[in-house]
């Protein structure tokens, strides 16, 4: 499939403006026939387009049902809630069913919080300046610290300076490690 918008107007110029004759055209880069056809046919790669729904002929006078129940059981402690294999028996019971685990996947595939792990490794850190109302000398005056922080094993390094530059931060640094 041509997916390159500069190949597939080149192609619709070509035969539709110029009146090169589609045998070249096949020829010259080697597509399959049809494939011209919609490329003359569409000014724009029409890309992947879903006639209808899938059929769910098993499981689709069930969805409504297996859906309330796993709505029901988010009250529910995580340890009470139902498997797919105590929906099924469920359904059994009720109607007798045997596709209801795809379902139960699909549904709760869509409806599942996603949570990204917040790692540390040792050796990481994170430095970063502030700044803060310090008195010296008995004036109050605003003071320029360098804090550096180790995730990993939550320690922290903290330094005031007079002012936030270079030499502050490689100064932080090495106060820090030492």
């Amino acid at each position: 499939m041509y997916r390159d918008m500069e190949q597939w107007t080149e192609i619709r110029r070509r035969v539709l403006v110029e009146g090169v004759r589609k045998r070249e055209i096949l020829r010259e880069t080697g597509m399959h026939w049809s494939t011209l056809e919609k490329i003359l046919r569409h000014s724009a790669p029409p890309g992947y387009r879903l006639q209808k729904d899938h059929l769910k002929p098993k499981v689709g006078p069930y969805l409504d049902r297996i859906t309330q129940i796993l709505e029901a059981d988010k009250a529910l402690p995580k340890k009470q809630r139902h498997t797919a294999k105590r929906i099924f028996e469920r359904l059994c019971a009720e109607q007798g069913y045997t596709a209801v685990k795809d379902a139960v996947r699909r549904i709760m595939a869509v409806s599942r919080e996603v949570f990204v792990p917040l790692v540390h490794r040792s050796g990481e850190a994170q430095v970063d300046f502030g700044q803060a109302l310090a008195k010296l000398g008995g004036l109050l005056r605003k003071v320029v610290f360098f804090v550096m922080a180790l995730p990993f094993s939550d320690a922290f390094f903290l330094m005031a300076f007079e002012r936030e530059c270079t030499e502050t931060f490689w100064e932080g640094h090495v106060r820090a490690f030492e």
